[in-house]
Order: C-alpha cells, then sequence, then structure tokens
C-alpha cells in the first residue's frame, strides 16, 4: 500500500446525512437511494463524481455512532434544496488509496493494521470521504474509486 499523501483543497459538499453505527451498513445503501433520484436538484456541480463520507465524533471507538453522506461537491453554495444539508472539507492533509473491487471494508482495515502504523502518520480527526469517479461500477470487481484518509504526522 502505497498512498499518495495530498493537501486537499477546500471541498463545499451539498448532500444528505445520516447517523449510523458501525453494525449498521444496511444505511448507506438506504441513503444512496434517497439521494441519487435528487442529485439533480443540485446547482453549481464541480463535476460529476459522488463523494461518501464518514465524519467520526471519536473514531476508533466503535460503539460510538458517526455520520454518513451521499454528495456532491459545488463551487458555490447559493442554493440548498430541502432535505439536503452543507458540509465543508477543510484544507489538509489526506492519504489517498486506489480502491480497486467492492472490499472497501477490507481495504480499511488494510490501511489501519498495515499501512498508518509504519507511515509516520496518525489519524486526524476530520471527514473520511470516497471519491467515486468515471471508473466507479456499484457492484463490480472493476470498480474503482479513492479513498482519502485524514492524517497528520507524528510528534
Amino acid at each position: 500500500m502505497s498512498p499518495k499523501i495530498i493537501t486537499i483543497k477546500e471541498k463545499k459538499l451539498i448532500g444528505m446525512k445520516r447517523q449510523m453505527l458501525q453494525h449498521q451498513y444496511q444505511k448507506i445503501p438506504a441513503l444512496w437511494k434517497q439521494f441519487m433520484p435528487r442529485k439533480e436538484e443540485i446547482r453549481n456541480t464541480i463535476n460529476n463524481e459522488f463523494i461518501a463520507v464518514q465524519e467520526y465524533s471519536d473514531f476508533g471507538n466503535f460503539g460510538a455512532p458517526f455520520d454518513i453522506w451521499a454528495c456532491i461537491e459545488a463551487y458555490e453554495i447559493s442554493h440548498i434544496p430541502n432535505g439536503f444539508e452543507i458540509l465543508t472539507i477543510p484544507e489538509s492533509l489526506y492519504a489517498v488509496f486506489l480502491q480497486k473491487g467492492m472490499d472497501a471494508s477490507g481495504t480499511y482495515q488494510r490501511i489501519m493494521t498495515e499501512w498508518l502504523p509504519n507511515s509516520g502518520y496518525a489519524i486526524d480527526n476530520r471527514p473520511h470521504f470516497q471519491v467515486m469517479g468515471a471508473k466507479y461500477k456499484n457492484g463490480s470487481p472493476d470498480s474503482e474509486e479513492d479513498f482519502y484518509v485524514p492524517i497528520r504526522t507524528l510528534e
């Protein structure tokens, strides 16, 4: 695993969010099923990529609830359709991993148990997110997406 270490520019996202617990995976497809028919209501989008976000209040505490988001990035936040919310991810440091196939949880586990302990970085308290662009094919072993993991250098 060799991620790209980058500083992202601020991202302004418009989307829908739900709170969930670690074992409530069924809430993820339900959120996207609610979001997708209404995505065209979002104006000023930057591109056609979808962004899945996880906001942890207590990262590493697997019993704590966290927020999941289904979003699109916008260059301007001027019109927010009913039922949508705004999330801003600040300019900050991320490790970006290419995820191939549909074993996202396996990839994430390898990031945390194999890459992170030897990386010289620690997880930072900012949103984790995945960008699903043109190569994302839901349910396909040929699917590709980028995992963005918030990091800070160890002191």
